[in-house]
């Protein structure tokens, strides 16, 4: 039976093509009469005439039932782009005769080979297409494409939607940045400008402390801000930085960590003092804490003191208290972490007051073993320390510090 079929489709072979049914065999018996017709008709020993028979059939100018049509507007383009070759390698005489002459041979007399292609065309391989497969084999291709084609739209859909995301999120970011810089550059306007109501010694109330102190009388240009908020405590400003900005405290060192100056509710937070610091009477050291913002502000700067050369143009610190100015100079810069209670370990964050001038010695040594260079700069006991403390990602709870004694 098998061997029966064979000799049928040996039978159903036109120029070289095989072809399954009947039906299909028929009509390119038809295709194949057609083809010798056209070819009539064209001067086909000249380059013109080649021209112009590709020409019509690119044009769709002959209509074909079976693929013997795309096979014969295949061999003409290549006889075609013989010819131009010729043409570019100085060889455009016209041939003469029928057979006109050329590098590979035949290219006037057009006529299929076994495999669907005239000899004249060389021995150039035809590309595999979908007809070459049984019904089965193209619906299989034809699903994979499809299939194909579904997961690049939805892999593009994926990128847009992501685009969009990144777009929105940027947007997002730099809103909140302009929004930070505009609420920074109010309160510096305000500071300096006369308050609404006046502000004397007589309604400052320190919460922190219940002795009778002699209190001084506010400096003028932050009574403006005073009267708007009774938690300042001064104003923190470093050069050629985004840290520019007035110090807060309350009862707790959670409050301003998510809250602005206003009271409202801020991811940035605001710069604090240490709840067990103090002011009136102040302590040996004053404890800052700001965030590390990725765009910079609040305390997302102070690690450039990592950098000496930074430290070298940058040597002083203007904090002032809402009571007196003061400017203090960079000791030590480093890196330390918030450890567990039970770890015995120099722990920064709990250095406020020295209570002897052995215990303040023992921590200055520890935090010169610890910082990152030498800045030639050493306090002795009674000078007025300023600390400044942020997040620092080298570790776990990681901080950055930088540390400064008073001169002015």
């Amino acid at each position: 039976m098998d061997k029966q079929r064979i000799m049928e489709t040996q039978e159903r072979t036109v120029l070289g093509r095989q072809f399954r049914t009947q039906a299909e065999y028929e009509a390119a018996l038809k295709d194949a009469a057609y083809i010798e017709s056209i070819k009539r008709r064209y001067d086909l020993s000249s380059v013109a005439g080649r021209a112009s028979l590709l020409k019509d059939l690119r044009e769709d100018k002959y209509r074909f039932r079976t693929i013997l049509g795309r096979d014969f507007l295949e061999e003409t383009e290549e006889i075609c782009a013989a010819d131009k070759k010729a043409v570019v390698a100085g060889n455009n005489q016209k041939t003469k005769g029928v057979t006109g002459k050329k590098k590979n041979g035949n290219t006037g007399n057009l006529k299929y080979s076994v495999t669907g292609r005239s000899k004249t065309a060389g021995n150039k391989k035809r590309g595999t297409r979908l007809e070459d497969y049984d019904e089965q084999m193209q619906k299989s291709i034809l699903q994979e494409l499809r299939n194909r084609e579904r997961r690049r739209k939805l892999l593009v859909s994926a990128c847009m939607c992501i685009a969009a995301g990144c777009f929105i999120y940027l947007g997002i970011y730099y809103y909140q940045v302009k929004r930070l810089d505009d609420y920074a550059n109010k309160q510096q306007m305000l500071k300096g400008m006369e308050p609404v109501a006046e502000v004397t010694p007589e309604t400052v109330v320190i919460h922190y402390d219940d002795q009778e102190i002699i209190v001084p009388e506010i400096l003028d240009e932050y009574k403006m801000l005073y009267s708007l908020n009774q938690k300042l405590i001064g104003w923190i400003k470093i050069d050629d930085t985004y840290i520019d900005y007035p110090v807060l405290q309350t009862s707790n060192n959670e409050y301003y960590m998510d809250h602005n100056f206003d009271q409202e509710q801020d991811k940035n937070g605001s710069i604090f003092l240490d709840m067990d610091c103090t002011i009136l009477p102040r302590s040996t050291n004053l404890i800052l804490y700001g965030h590390h913002m990725r765009s910079g502000r609040m305390f997302g700067q102070l690690n450039k003191y990592s950098s000496e050369e930074f430290y070298e143009d940058h040597r002083y610190i203007q904090f002032d208290t809402i009571y007196e100015r003061g400017t203090y100079e960079v000791m030590y810069v480093f890196r330390s972490k918030i450890y567990e209670e039970s770890e015995i370990v120099f722990k920064y964050y709990q250095f406020i007051n020295a209570n002897s001038e052995t215990e303040f010695n023992s921590y200055m040594r520890e935090m010169a073993a610890m910082s990152l260079y030498d800045t030639g700069v050493t306090a002795e006991y009674g000078d007025e320390l300023l600390t400044l403390s942020t997040c620092d990602y080298y570790t776990d709870y990681g901080r950055f510090v930088v540390v400064a004694k008073r001169v002015k």
